[in-house]
This record gives structure tokens, C-alpha cells and sequence, in this order.
């Protein structure tokens, strides 16, 4: 069989141990990880992250008050660094954020992360890890001779995000946590986890990987961030895993579809199941028939559309990248449960490129189609793409890819086009870079 597509929680001996020893301290000192040295920073709600942003940015809450604001920041041009050279060297503890999210000890914020089946909306806790990873860059990044950060940090890249097995009561608390890991001259590399309350302990519920931009006061161009020194062979593995992680990234993307021809075995594999959809009674090239247990990729898609309103602004007044992720999966969620017929749950987000900022006042088209299927697993791509009011141009600003697993085995689907047969070898590439295959567990409850 091959590789599918639930890649398990590899959380890093770094990462590993109980977050109860976080606050509280290890009752195996001799076991501790190098994440224990900052446990001194008290823990922050996640409904505060994003009032902490605006505060270190200097937006206001009032979007008739959002020019002046960004009039204001102009002024912070003066405090951004000629070089990284003369930035002061971080390190991986400065950046070490925890957040609770109470679900448990705060009923009233449960509603918010509640679907219709009682489960944890998975496209809000895509929002809480956007906006924190924001927040832990700000606290690399920090001047303590400036009231407000003359930087301008926003999401390039969602690399990866790996769920574990542990399943999500919308009944107990939540904990995230997370620090920079890589940095490079303008961007760095974030790692964060999240974990649920169980009894006294917390467990992990998954593994995150964003990549994070830094650009200056106005967010026009790049600036420099500062240096990140590893201390200890934990935290040297990390530098060097967030510098493989950039190679890559750049080997994926120079192999991409859109540049290369498929491999000899892609061709063939296309090639075969066009084959295997000819009529066998006409014996002509553009007869076509389904093989049994088969839907045409055509056939699988779903799509809607979004006013992007002043209320999913960012703290730069572009659309918060959190709602972009929380309404395209929510879209691919859906896809996946209209395609297999069965409850879908969320195995992992892959790949997530930020090409270009969503405007408030634009039109938000959002695609979603089936591009490969295996067994129980559906591989999910959404397209999202935004024109103005004004003009009829659309530009493409996100791709987005979701695994997911139902409970039941799903159709195949199979590609009309060759523009289809590129999406299915794509879809294909994302889920063989996963993991292996688990059974479905009940209590694995991940939903939109």
C-alpha cells in the first residue's frame, strides 16, 4: 500500500514532554527538554493575542481611525535595522509564547469553537495559530526602546501542520505554545503545538510549522529580523531541521507541475487510468466511461464566495490570513463530506502559500475540488482568488491543501482533462509526502 495520508505528531525530543511541566516543573529533572528554562512567562488568553498585536503595532480598533494609524507608523521607519548585523542575537526562549484557550473553566467562549455535532471547529484554531505565530515573531523581534515595532510580520507559508491521534472535547482546555525555531535575514520559521486538557496532564493534538515574513513600517518592502543563536543540541537540531525545511521547500516548488513535465511513472500512471476509462464497446479515444466505484473529478467541486469586510481585517488592515484558512477549509471540509458521504476529520493542512494580500472591499472566490483519493483518505485542494468591486480581474492569492479521512472508504476519482490529470499527480505528490495510514479512532473528532 502506499505511504497515505496521516502524518503523526513527530513532535521533537525537544517538544515532547508534558505541558504541565511547563508551569509547573518536571518531576523527572533529569528528562527535561530545553523548553523548560521558559516557564516563567506567565500564559496569555487567546482571546487577548490579537488585542496584544494591535498594541504592538499601534492599530486601532476603529476602522474610520485605521489611515491615521498607518499615517502614524510611518514615523517608525527610523528604528528599522540597515543590516542585520547591528540587531541584537535572540534566542529560542525569548520568542516562547503559552496561550490558553479555556474552554472548560470559560464556557461562554465554547460557542465560538462549537460545530453543529458538538466538535471543535478546526477552522478557528487555524485562525488562533496564525495570529499567534504573529505574536511570537513581535516577541523575537522586540525593541524595548520602542513603544511599537517598527515591523511589519505576516504569514508566508503554512509548511505544514500534523495531527495526532488525540481526540478534541469542546469541554476542556486548550494550550498553545510556540517559539521561533529558524530565522533567516527577513523571515523565520515558527514552531508551535497544541495540546488538550485530560485529568491532570495535557496531551498533544498537533504539531505546526509556519514561515513568517518580516517587512517594514509600511509593509511595502523587507526588513531585516534578528539572528537567532541555538543554544544546546536540542535547539541545533531544530536551527538545522527549519534549515532543511527551506531546502526543502525550494526543491518542491522547482519540481512543481507548473514547471516541469511529470516523472516517467506520473505519465504512466495518467496515462493508464485514461485507459481505463475508455469504452471498450466504441474503442474510440473520446469515448468515456467511469470504471466502477469512480466519480469524475469535474464532479467533486464546490465553491462559494465572500464580502471581505472590515471586521477580518488584520492588524494592517488587509484580510486577517486566519479567515482566509478558516473559510477555505471549512469549504474543503464540506467537499470532503459531499464526495465520501461520511463524516470527514482532518489528518493534515499542507503547503499553504500566501501569494497575495487580500484587500478589504474584495470579492473572495473560493473553489474547492476532490484532486486524489486512497482507501479512506481525500485530498482536498482549494483554490482562492479575489477582484475588487471595481474591476472584473481575478488574481489567484491562495492555494490551499487538506487531507482528510473518512469513516468509510471513499470513491476514486479520476481526471477528464489534462489540466485535471495535473491536479490528481499534485493531489498525489501532497499525500504521499504524509505519513502512514491509521484506523479511524472514535474519539479522533477534528472538524470544521
Amino acid at each position: 500500500m502506499r505511504r497515505a495520508a496521516l502524518r503523526l505528531c513527530t513532535l521533537r525530543k525537544v517538544l515532547l514532554t508534558p505541558v504541565r511541566g511547563l508551569i509547573q516543573g518536571s518531576q523527572h529533572p533529569e528528562k527535561e527538554s530545553v523548553l523548560h528554562v521558559y516557564e516563567a512567562r506567565s500564559p496569555i488568553y487567546v482571546n487577548h493575542v490579537r488585542d496584544k498585536l494591535r498594541e504592538i503595532v499601534g492599530a486601532s480598533t476603529n476602522w474610520r481611525d485605521h489611515m491615521k494609524a498607518m499615517e502614524e507608523r510611518k514615523l517608525l521607519h527610523s528604528f528599522l535595522a540597515k543590516s542585520q548585523e547591528g540587531l541584537p542575537p535572540r534566542r529560542m526562549k525569548d520568542s516562547y509564547i503559552e496561550v490558553l484557550l479555556p474552554l472548560g473553566s470559560q464556557p461562554a467562549l465554547r460557542e465560538k469553537y462549537l460545530t453543529f455535532q458538538n466538535t471543535i471547529r478546526f477552522g478557528r484554531i487555524l485562525e488562533d495559530l496564525d495570529s499567534l505565530g504573529v505574536l511570537i515573531c513581535y516577541m523575537h523581534n522586540k525593541i524595548p526602546s520602542a513603544n511599537m515595532s517598527p515591523l511589519s510580520i505576516v504569514t508566508a507559508l503554512v509548511d505544514k501542520i500534523d495531527m495526532c491521534k488525540s481526540g478534541l472535547s469542546s469541554e476542556q482546555d486548550i494550550k498553545f505554545s510556540g517559539h521561533v525555531s529558524w530565522v533567516g535575514k527577513t523571515s523565520m520559521e515558527v514552531k508551535m503545538q497544541m495540546f488538550q486538557s485530560h485529568g491532570n496532564d495535557f496531551s498533544p493534538v498537533l504539531d505546526a510549522t509556519f514561515v513568517m515574513v518580516a517587512r517594514d513600517s509600511e509593509n511595502k518592502g523587507p526588513a531585516f529580523v534578528n539572528p537567532l543563536i541555538p543554544e544546546g543540541p536540542e535547539e541545533e537540531e531544530l536551527f538545522r531541521q527549519g534549515e532543511l525545511n527551506k531546502g526543502r521547500r525550494v526543491a518542491f516548488s522547482s519540481m512543481s507541475l507548473l514547471k516541469m513535465a511529470p516523472s516517467a511513472k506520473e505519465r504512466t500512471t495518467i496515462h493508464e487510468m485514461f485507459l481505463s476509462t475508455l469504452d471498450p464497446k466504441t474503442i474510440s479515444f473520446r469515448s468515456r466511461v467511469l470504471p466502477p466505484n469512480a466519480v469524475w473529478m469535474e464532479d467533486s467541486k464546490l465553491k462559494s464566495l465572500e464580502v471581505c469586510h472590515p471586521q477580518e481585517r488584520n492588524i494592517f488592515n488587509r484580510i486577517f490570513g486566519g479567515f482566509l484558512m478558516r473559510k477555505a477549509y471549512e469549504l474543503g471540509w464540506a467537499t470532503a463530506y459531499n464526495f465520501g458521504g461520511s463524516r470527514p476529520f482532518v489528518v493534515a493542512v499542507d503547503d499553504i502559500m500566501f501569494q497575495k494580500p487580500v484587500e478589504v472591499g474584495s470579492l473572495l472566490f473560493l473553489s474547492s475540488q476532490v484532486c486524489f483519493t486512497q482507501d479512506k483518505y481525500i485530498q482536498v485542494r482549494v483554490h482562492s482568488e479575489v477582484s475588487s468591486l471595481q474591476s472584473k480581474e481575478h488574481r489567484t492569492t491562495n492555494v490551499f491543501h487538506f487531507t482528510f479521512m473518512s469513516e468509510k472508504d471513499v470513491p476514486l476519482v479520476f481526471p477528464r482533462t489534462y489540466g485535471e490529470s495535473m491536479l490528481y499527480l499534485d493531489g498525489q505528490r501532497h499525500f504521499n509526502s504524509m505519513g502512514v495510514p491509521v484506523a479511524v479512532k472514535k474519539e479522533y473528532r477534528v472538524e470544521p
